[in-house]
């Protein structure tokens, strides 16, 4: 699998061969006028250390990481693997999930985002 194969509505920020890639979910909706741009559910793909010290993350490791982030503090879920090809595999799973609404965003958060929440049910089919 590559990340030629994302879901509708994925598409790749960026890509790093061998290294790093972030995948992005609407940013045509997420884009600071509709709804605020860190609100964007993102897909990062690393290598990098997951300690919470400065500079740890620039270190990599043999486990590669696929996290799933609705807000920069709002991680939804982190899968290890032990490749990037795998990873990459990870990631555009993870992707398809939360397109198709198979990923519950509402109980990642502690103070609801009603109109954000809505606006993501009705992206992801979960208000059918």
């Amino acid at each position: 699998m590559s990340f030629e194969t994302l879901p509708e509505g994925w598409t790749v920020w960026n890509d790093e061969p061998g290294s790093r890639a972030i995948l992005a979910y609407r940013p045509d909706v997420f884009d600071s006028q509709q709804f605020p741009a860190p609100c964007m559910p993102t897909v990062f793909l690393s290598n990098g250390s997951r300690r919470r010290r400065p500079g740890a993350s620039q270190i990599e490791t043999d486990t590669w990481h696929v996290t799933l982030l609705l807000e920069p503090e709002i991680e939804a879920e982190t899968t290890e693997f032990d490749s990037r090809e795998a990873a990459v595999d990870g990631a555009v799973e993870c992707a398809r999930r939360f397109a198709d609404g198979e990923v519950d965003y509402r109980s990642q958060y502690q103070v609801p985002r009603e109109a954000y929440f809505e606006k993501l049910d009705e992206l992801t089919g979960r208000g059918r």
